[in-house]
């Protein structure tokens, strides 16, 4: 039996809209792909704003989902219609084993459309059923610091219920900024290439020795059509690696792991090429810090 999760995107949805529709093009594909890379079956639609998956792996969906970018977050989410008795007795349903004896809860309640009630409205009275349905319980409401959120968004005719929310890596959707081409080394350049893949670039790596792991156990996860070479870490051997990576993909730039007191140096010997180093300002304990994060997102 297939289940549905709920896919937030954030920035992309801000754009005009036809600007929108070619990025949420290019977000469902690279969606496919992962669906594909990860051997799940799948099928997408879409409202104003989300997106909806149908998979036969509510956890595997999400975890492939979480390593795409553009998305911000993903619900395993039960539809009912938008009907306050209808949304109260499965909101009740769905709350049964995640509260225990004097948990505290919060409803996020959400709308679009137009509706007799408020989303404050709707989240007052979820709230007052959820009390009184389980009133031997204890429970409490705490809108900061909850045991437990109720997630509903009503959206038109159809409401969409969850108790969590996974987060996603945000950003822009692959392929809709151009092609680099970078170098990684290690954290530093692990994350460059990251960052601009999360600004929506195809990115094409060389990789060394120790950047390896890093390249084909994490950025292949956010990106698995990702190139790779590998080059042999003899002094200035990844250059022309790097360069017949840059030519082969097309690339609009080149992508190194510097930082500030490097820089001047590596665009003297780059010349006329477009360079980037998105890590540029950070030390190295922020750089491993950040890459940090990252892998728990692609684990």
């Amino acid at each position: 039996m297939a289940e549905l999760l709920l896919v937030r995107y954030g920035e992309l949805a801000l754009k005009s809209p036809p600007v929108r529709r070619e990025f949420e093009r290019q977000l469902r594909r690279n969606i496919l792909d992962h669906f594909l890379a990860n051997g799940l079956v799948g099928r997408l639609r879409s409202d104003h704003g989300h997106l909806y998956a149908e998979v036969n792996d509510a956890g595997d969906g999400t975890r492939a989902l979480r390593r795409v970018f553009g998305i911000t977050s993903v619900s395993r989410v039960w539809e009912v219609p938008t009907d306050f008795a209808a949304i109260r007795d499965r909101l009740v349903q769905l709350a049964e084993p995640a509260l225990r004896s004097s948990a505290s809860f919060a409803i996020r309640a959400r709308r679009t459309g137009t509706h007799t009630f408020t989303s404050q409205e709707l989240a007052r009275d979820l709230g007052g059923a959820v009390l009184d349905r389980f009133a031997d319980r204890r429970l409490s409401v705490d809108l900061e610091h909850p045991d437990v959120e109720l997630f509903v968004e009503v959206r038109g005719p159809r409401t969409y219920l969850s108790r969590d929310r996974s987060a996603g890596p945000g950003g822009l959707p692959l392929g809709v900024a151009g092609r680099v081409a970078a170098m990684v080394d290690g954290p530093r350049g692990a994350l460059g290439a990251y960052l601009m893949m999360k600004r929506g670039c195809r990115c094409a790596v060389v990789a060394l020795p120790r950047g390896r792991a890093m390249v084909e156990g994490v950025l292949t996860r956010f990106d698995p059509k990702v190139r790779i070479r590998n080059s042999d870490p003899s002094e200035d051997a990844w250059v022309p690696q790097l360069v017949a990576a840059a030519e082969e993909s097309h690339a609009d730039g080149i992508v190194l792991p510097i930082d500030v007191e490097g820089y001047s140096a590596e665009r003297e010997r780059w010349g006329d090429r477009v360079l980037f180093s998105p890590t540029v300002g950070l030390s190295d304990e922020e750089v491993v810090e950040r890459w940090k994060r990252i892998e728990e997102l692609a684990g």
